[in-house]
């Protein structure tokens, strides 16, 4: 608590004496520009990633970045994405996982959560998705692989669930809306950016170019990287709007490329089961992986 207080006063007598003109223009609203959902984890921090101002960055944290689909929850993060969106009008939205994420090694282990845990192992069934991809798809991996593709996924998890917010809905069919998902590296300070068309996660400068998640990156911007691995390749699961007719559920083949970076390549494979609440704006794909995800089924 010492340390907080002093913070308190250098805060006071330099970093805000020194910036009056921004903070008497936030006195009189805010208009931020990104809605950043990301981590709790005390390792992370947005504004000092990013290196945004105050102001710039409207911030959702929870354990493991998770936004619960629209209905599931009566929690704050559907209400802040409403806010964001609808009332500050923000157009563009990261969804940023992070490396060794203690809320996906509880996911991975989540009986375990219940008896010591269980407020932890109850929020985390809103991840039931992103469980069941992951046994059902990587059986092969286990250990830090198995965490580090837990944690890609569960990125690409939330934005589908994303898109069952009215809200969002509207604005990504308006095209007044851009989705971004992001993993950080906590060992390197490194951010990669996930891109739907090389199912890949890739430097996010290529984002710049493409105008938002869902692009398509130039011949050879694909990189390898010094990151860890999850930093590569994903099966395809995320579609653009409009939405087309989805293929069946895909399963990983992983693959090394010319230039050194992992990548996956997918086989279609038969869906078992039916969902009974498929929504007209998701894919018959996504709104499966959201059934199960908010219904908590195993």
């Amino acid at each position: 608590m010492k340390k907080l207080i002093k913070g308190l006063r250098e805060f006071k007598s330099s970093y805000f004496s020194t910036h009056l003109d921004l903070f008497e223009n936030l006195a009189h609203g805010q208009e931020p520009r990104v809605l950043f959902i990301t981590c709790s984890d005390s390792r992370i921090d947005p504004n000092l990633i990013t290196q945004a101002d105050i102001g710039d960055l409207f911030v959702i944290r929870n354990a493991g970045n998770i936004i619960p689909p629209y209905g599931a929850a009566n929690g704050g993060e559907g209400a802040a994405v409403e806010y964001a969106i609808q009332a500050l009008n923000i157009q563009q939205v990261v969804v940023c996982g992070h490396s060794h994420c203690g809320a996906m090694k509880g996911l991975l282990a989540l009986n375990k959560l219940q008896e010591k845990m269980p407020l932890v192992y109850d929020w985390l069934k809103h991840a039931e998705a992103t469980r069941r991809l992951v046994q059902d798809s990587y059986s092969d991996y286990e250990g830090e692989e198995l965490l580090e593709v837990a944690i890609a996924e569960n990125v690409l998890t939330q934005i589908e669930n994303l898109k069952t917010y009215p809200i969002v809905h509207s604005r990504l069919y308006q095209g007044k809306l851009k989705i971004y998902g992001w993993i950080y590296h906590l060992e390197t300070g490194e951010v990669l950016a996930y891109d739907a068309e090389n199912h890949a996660y890739v430097a996010p400068q290529s984002q710049i170019l493409d105008e938002g998640f869902g692009g398509t990156l130039k011949p050879g911007q694909l990189i390898s990287t010094n990151a860890p691995p999850v930093a590569c390749g994903l099966p395809q699961h995320l579609d653009d709007l409009p939405v087309q007719p989805a293929p069946p559920p895909r399963i990983k083949q992983p693959v090394t490329s010319g230039n050194g970076s992992r990548q996956v390549r997918s086989e279609p494979s038969e869906s078992k089961d039916a969902n009974p609440l498929a929504a007209p704006w998701l894919s018959p794909t996504q709104a499966d992986r959201i059934y199960r995800g908010s219904n908590g089924k195993n």
